[in-house]
């Protein structure tokens, strides 16, 4: 669709998704959608033709029935349209933005295992099972327990995943969450005591993405429990956190967190000295 398509025949205001009359065939705002707002010239032709072939004429059924049609059909091409603007959306987001395009995949795989009977536990991770089911360290981190978890999970992704992204780059982004995550399971997997419970979520992978972050911008403020601190000061809260907890048998894996941390500022750290020499040598350059 061309700019001209998208402006509206009778007032030229512009819509990304204008309506188009099934009668005339031009394209009209929401407020010049309906046939009798924009004068159809296609709905008179249609009424003439009517009357002269002996059809009922304005005001009775012939007519209520086109109109009644062509609400309906207006209604049925704003959902469609709704629907199409809302996958747009989606696919343009995912296609941007690796961090969305997790949130989504995470979220249709939740929706799965809620409809598929068996879904979770063909990809959760059993860290006794794991030689025999090896892929688990991976799609453990798709498959989450309950929906406050992975409201959590996401929540946090969402507010981070894109700054991370911004500041390193989307390739970065997925080395740092994908190793983190992998790590995190590993680490989990070889220190357990309960070798047979399953473990899920993306919090190791997530947690990697946090504490990267913090390495190269420390300052970025951020609000703990409505409390607000610098992101750094909230890395250590929640690494301390998960260091005390870390023998508590509260179903939280505390290893897997702490291994993701571990990660993310390792990485972090080389990403951050990496830019500092790019901005070295930039400066150099320029100088000279």
């Amino acid at each position: 669709m061309n700019y001209l398509d998208k402006k509206c025949w009778i007032c030229g205001k512009e819509e990304n998704i204008p309506f188009k009359c099934r009668f005339c065939g031009k394209n009209f705002c929401s407020r010049h959608r309906l046939p009798e707002q924009h004068a159809c010239v296609g709905l008179e032709q249609l009424k003439q033709d009517r009357y002269y072939n002996g059809s009922p004429g304005y005001g009775n059924t012939g007519t209520d029935d086109i109109f009644k049609d062509a609400l309906k059909n207006t209604a049925k091409y704003a959902a469609k349209s709704a629907v199409k603007g809302v996958g747009n959306n989606i696919k343009y987001s995912m296609k941007n933005s690796p961090s969305m395009a997790i949130i989504y995949i995470c979220i249709f795989s939740f929706i799965l295992q809620i409809i598929i009977p068996g879904y979770g536990e063909l990809f959760q991770l059993v860290p006794a099972e794991v030689m025999a089911h090896p892929w688990t360290l991976v799609t453990h981190m798709f498959i989450h327990a309950d929906f406050t978890h992975i409201l959590f999970n996401m929540l946090v992704l969402f507010f981070f995943g894109p700054q991370l992204e911004n500041r390193a780059g989307k390739k970065i982004f997925l080395n740092v969450y994908f190793t983190a995550g992998l790590v995190a399971a590993i680490a989990y997997s070889l220190t357990t005591d309960y070798p047979n419970t399953a473990v899920v979520g993306a919090s190791g992978a997530i947690m990697g993405i946090f504490a990267a972050l913090a390495i190269i911008a420390p300052d970025i403020r951020v609000y703990v429990y409505f409390i607000p601190m610098k992101i750094i000061h909230a890395l250590i809260l929640f690494a301390l956190l998960d260091f005390v907890l870390l023998n508590a048998n509260d179903m939280i894996a505390h290893t897997a967190h702490l291994s993701g941390i571990f990660v993310g500022l390792l990485m972090g750290s080389r990403i951050k000295r990496a830019q500092r020499r790019y901005n070295s040598y930039g400066d150099t350059y320029y100088r000279r």
